[in-house]
């Protein structure tokens, strides 16, 4: 028997608000990207990638996960897999941000969203793929079609956010519709899940790490990441990159006198000869 809900609505509760949280920082880091160029606009796309990719969806994933269990069968977790498929969510968020953010077209946030998308559905069953047991997963295909389109459509509707979102109360909003999104993924992909048991079940050895040695040390590292994240925020660094000296620079830059101003004009080194006799 398939059990998604161990610890009862404890582990998706807890995965839903780490979901929303990482979305809230991720959201506000897009935000200040909007406004930023050069290194700073990477800096930013970046650190966004990893909240939204890194914590709001694939720690949602894995915490949601914890809750997981088959009877009867002891459940491990292959470490490479595992890091690879929160690798692919963080990777596919920033390519999809950067597209957005830079190009700001409605085809740009499409393509953004189906790529998103298609990489969050791929990295949830990339971490399924990581589970060993002594038994066979098999996924619904009704359901992993559901779970790929409400990945496409929540990964363009934080797009579209990204691009339009200005304020705390408007971003928290939609980290909490994202929240949803991503948990309604995640739950919509788990309940085609059919495990068959071997009937050696006992006689071996499960390879891998168990959720307590693999998923609980990175989940809270990424936790923790969100926190310094969110320490940056309320510390209020500068987001204007290269934009910010230029404005200084103008606003700095005293006023010509009008005789300095003349002078300038009857310079023989900006004006031709009988320049001064034409404007007399």
């Amino acid at each position: 028997m398939v059990d998604h809900f161990a610890y009862g609505f404890l582990t998706p509760a807890i995965a839903y608000a780490v979901s929303v949280i990482g979305a809230f920082v991720g959201l506000m880091f897009t935000a200040r990207a909007r406004n930023a160029f050069g290194v700073a606009r990477w800096t930013w796309l970046t650190l966004s990638a990893v909240c939204i990719g890194g914590t709001a969806v694939w720690s949602m994933h894995f915490i949601a996960m914890l809750g997981f269990q088959v009877s009867g069968a002891s459940i491990r977790y292959d470490t490479a897999l595992t890091v690879a498929s929160g690798l692919l969510a963080i990777a596919v968020m920033g390519v999809a941000l950067y597209m957005t953010i830079n190009r700001r077209t409605r085809g740009a946030l499409l393509l953004g969203g189906a790529i998103a998308g298609l990489g969050i559905v791929s990295m949830h069953y990339m971490g399924m793929a990581s589970i060993n047991m002594h038994g066979d997963m098999h996924h619904d295909p009704l359901y992993v079609g559901l779970a790929g389109v409400i990945a496409v459509v929540a990964a363009t509707v934080a797009l579209w956010f990204s691009l339009r979102l200005k304020g705390i109360p408007a971003t928290l909003a939609a980290s909490l519709i994202m929240g949803v999104a991503v948990s309604s993924m995640h739950y919509t992909g788990m309940i085609g899940v059919d495990v068959t048991m071997h009937s050696d079940s006992h006689a071996t050895q499960v390879e891998g790490a168990a959720a307590s040695e693999l998923l609980l040390p990175l989940v809270i590292g990424l936790f923790v990441f969100l926190m310094v994240c969110s320490l940056l925020l309320m510390l209020g660094v500068d987001d204007t990159g290269a934009r910010r000296p230029s404005r200084a620079a103008g606003r700095a830059a005293p006023s010509t006198p009008a005789s300095q101003e003349g002078d300038e004009r009857y310079d023989p080194r900006h004006r031709s000869p009988g320049a001064w006799e034409r404007r007399r």
